[in-house]
This record gives C-alpha cells, structure tokens and sequence, in this order.
C-alpha cells in the first residue's frame, strides 16, 4: 500500500535524508570554479585505465591534486639545494622561487622528481657502455617558457648531459605495455644519440635488441628516418630508433619542430605507435600503428624498466634537445585518451620564452625550420648588413638581447632592422645603428612568429631554405616553418 508524504513518521524519516545528504554534500556547497579540482594529464589517463606509473615536469603539476616538489637546484656558490613547488595545488612552478634562489649565482638542476609517489625521480645519470659518467647536469635557466601566463624552465639538455633511474617502481618490463608522452621544444635538436625519454635498461649497457621502448626526437639518419631534414619522432627500441615498422624510411613520419611538440610513444605485445603534435594547438596525428619490427628480440619485447632522459640506454649522450614534461603510464593508452591529453596541454598554455614581453639576454634566434641561428655574417659591424641563417656557434655575432622597447640587439649596439623602413614582403632584415624607430621594433610571438611592429610582416628564412647563408627578409606571415623562431638561451 502507498504510503502518504503526510504521514508523520515518513516526514521525519525524510527530514533524516535530507540531513545527511546536506553533510556529505557540504564539502562541495558554493564550491567555485578557482576552487575545483584541476584535471591533469595523469588523471585522464587514470580514468582511460592507464595510469601514470612515472610523472615528470619542471613546469607544472600533472595530478589535480599534486601538491609536491617539482625539481630540485643547486647552486654553485655553496652547493646549497632547494626544491622548488608549485605557487598551488595542481597548478604551475613556482619559478620565482628559484629566480631569488639562484640570483647572482648559477644553478644546475640536480632532480626532477616523479609526481606518481612511486618514487621513479630523475637524478644525475652515472657511466655506461658507450660513455663515461657521471654525465653533466642541466643548466636550470637555460631554458626559460611561460606556461599558463605564468614563467617556468625547462631541461636544456646539452651535449653530455643525461637524467636516469636504474631502480625503479611500477615501469613496464618485459613484453608488458606502456604508453608514454613527453613535450620537448621542436626548434632544439641534433643528430647526436640520442635525445631519449622513456623505458632503458637497468644495467647502463647495451644488451640486446629490444630491451629499450623510449621516445627520440632528433634528426639522426643511422637507422629510421622519416620525410624532410627532420627531426622526427621516433622509437629507440635498442639497436635502432625505428620510425615505423622496420628500421630505415618511413613516408608518414614528417618532419616535425613546433616550438612545443607533443611527442608519443606507446607499445604492447606486437603493437606498438608514435604519435605527435602541436602542444600549442590541435590534435596529434598517427605516424605509424601496427606490429612490432620483424627482426630477432623486438617480439616479444624484452624492457628493463629503467627510464632515461637526454640520453641513449647505454649512456651515449652527444644528443641534444629540452624537455618541459612526460610521463610513463602501465597499460596501453587509447587514441582517445591520448586526445584528451592533448587537450589538457594545449590548455595548459605553453607559451614562449618570456611570453613576448622582452628582457632576455644574450640569446640565440633559432629558426624553427633549419635549427639554425640568426646570425651576422662574418661577424661585421657595418650598418646595413643583411643577417642570414648559419650553424649556431654561440659566437657574439650570433647573441641577441630581446629588451623591454622591443629591440633586438646585437654587439650591445646594434638592432635588428627593416632596412629603409621597409613594409613590403622581401624587405631585408639587416643590422643598423639603434635608433629607437619602429622598424627596429619586433613582437616575439608565442606561436612562435617574430613579427615587425611597423609592418606587421614575419621575420622569414628567404624562400624555405634551410642552408647556411640563407638570408633573411620580411614575408606575409603564412604559418610556414621558415616564419618560426625561438629566443634559446
């Protein structure tokens, strides 16, 4: 029989309901937006039932919740360390921190520290088979970037330079599956082995085919390879960076250098893929999906579970790049999941080295297409020169500093200049006499353009060419990878 809302004893049960629902429901009561959990890259793939196993940033939290240390740094005065965290819970560095830490002084960064609570952080990595150690440690302010409007570093990692972890909790071993994605900046590069993130042996030897699954970005052309001058993404999978199935050219792995790249590698039993993309915007593409390569080891995979970062599984470290952040997760991701996380770090909003307000110092101009510096030829000082592209070399004809006016100086007096005020496209850029004019005016951009204030047209490697003496003129800014540069310390 229907009992009725009137009935006493009913109205005093429901009045016990709604009590109980107001306490447990209380925590969340007038909950604004600024005060919501964050949704970071780790808690989708843990809701996409790959969990993170391994989480490493200098410039972000990759839990909503995360709430720990980012890095450590050391400076070179008394060897002192600091950790340096977040300015809140699931948000980003807080690079003041080591800005007042490191004044006047230098710093190198000594730990990236794993965000999982597994343990798995990045300290200094020792020797190995193909060099000795213990390898170089970062500069921590070589590689400065903004990220939600807000400043950070990255790992600027030179030549010699190498993080590892040879005991490790949770990674994947064997042939289990593993998915993994790290943002590097696209303009920083070389064809040395190898510039790795990712699944190595616990030895710091090289023992076999198929006992590494990491990701590379580089242009090396030893093994695979894929369309263009690279770089490309590839896998180190031991014994070969592998762009598709077999070892050698792969048509659908392009060259890529956004100033921020999304860069995937994930692999199970026979199946594996790499995947990349703007961390700016848009999605990531496919470059390749599909079975393990057909040569002895690679089936069934043989990981170690050590994770390396800058650095080849046996230590080789004439590599080169920098990277913000990356993660190792159990499991193999979906496509889907691996979208969202692109997503999320595209909203992050990485953004360029000083958000474009000016104030960086004795800097190199990179192109973004070539790799390759802005550069004064011969080192003249005559007004009128026009600059061209050259191997970087950290000469003082190639040091730029990007100030507060806008200005883009070399040799301490000398701007970057539209020669004769020039506003249409072909104008050459060339050096003169600072004058204060607005044809000495620049606006770096965070996609990456520089722009003229006076014509509003892109600083440009003159007809796509990569080259060294290629100049460099005014164009109609058309997206194109010869339109982008980074300021790189």
């Amino acid at each position: 029989m229907p009992i009725q809302s009137g009935h006493p004893r009913l109205r005093t049960t429901l009045l016990m309901l709604v009590a109980v629902c107001s306490l447990v429901a209380s925590p969340f009561v007038g909950l604004s937006p600024s005060q919501a959990a964050t949704t970071a890259p780790c808690d989708i793939y843990a809701t996409g039932g790959t969990p993170c196993v391994a989480a490493h940033s200098t410039t972000r939290a990759l839990y909503g919740s995360y709430n720990g240390s980012l890095y450590q740094v050391r400076r070179s005065s008394d060897n002192t360390t600091l950790n340096i965290g977040l300015l809140s819970a699931g948000g980003y560095a807080d690079a003041a921190a080591q800005d007042s830490f490191c004044a006047g002084t230098t710093c190198v960064i000594t730990v990236i520290y794993d965000q999982s609570g597994r343990g798995n952080n990045l300290t200094q990595a020792p020797g190995g088979g193909a060099a000795g150690g213990p390898d170089n440690l970062a500069n921590a302010t070589a590689a400065p970037t903004t990220v939600g409007g807000h400043k950070a570093y990255g790992v600027y990692v030179a030549a010699g330079t190498g993080y590892r972890n040879d005991s490790t909790n949770g990674i994947a071993t064997g042939d289990g599956a593993q998915g993994m994605y790290a943002i590097f900046d696209g303009t920083h590069y070389n064809g040395g082995c190898c510039f790795d993130y990712g699944n190595a042996e616990t030895s710091n030897n090289d023992t076999g085919n198929g006992h590494m699954e990491a990701i590379y970005f580089g242009n090396i052309k030893v093994w695979g390879y894929g369309t263009g001058n690279g770089p490309w993404v590839m896998a180190d999978l031991e014994n070969g960076l592998f762009s598709g199935v077999n070892a050698g050219y792969n048509a659908n792995d392009p060259t890529v250098n956004y100033r921020y790249l999304t860069a995937i590698v994930k692999g199970g039993p026979n199946q594996w893929a790499i995947r990349g993309g703007n961390a700016q915007s848009g999605g990531v593409s496919t470059f390749y999906s599909g079975a393990r390569p057909n040569v002895s080891g690679y089936n069934p995979m043989h990981k170690e579970g050590a994770i390396i970062l800058g650095i080849g599984g046996d230590n080789s470290k004439g590599s080169a790049g920098t990277f913000y952040e990356g993660v190792m997760t159990s499991g193999y991701p979906t496509d889907s999941t691996e979208s969202s996380v692109q997503a999320n770090i595209v909203a992050a909003g990485y953004g360029g080295s000083d958000g474009g307000t000016g104030g960086q110092s004795n800097v190199e101009l990179v192109g973004g297409q070539s790799g390759r510096c802005v550069d004064v030829p011969n080192s003249v000082t005559t007004n009128g020169t026009q600059v061209q592209l050259y191997d970087c070399s950290g000469a003082s004809n190639q040091r730029w500093t990007y100030t507060s006016s806008k200005q883009l100086q070399v040799y301490g007096n000398k701007c970057l200049d539209a020669y004769a005020k020039g506003t249409t496209n072909g104008t050459a850029v060339v050096i003169w006499d600072c004058n204060g004019g607005t044809n000495q005016q620049w606006n770096v951009n965070t996609d990456g353009t520089v722009t003229g204030v006076q014509s509003g047209l892109c600083l440009d490697a003159n007809g796509a060419a990569t080259a060294n003496g290629t100049k460099i003129i005014l164009w109609s800014c058309n997206g194109g990878s010869n339109q982008q540069w980074s300021l790189r310390s």
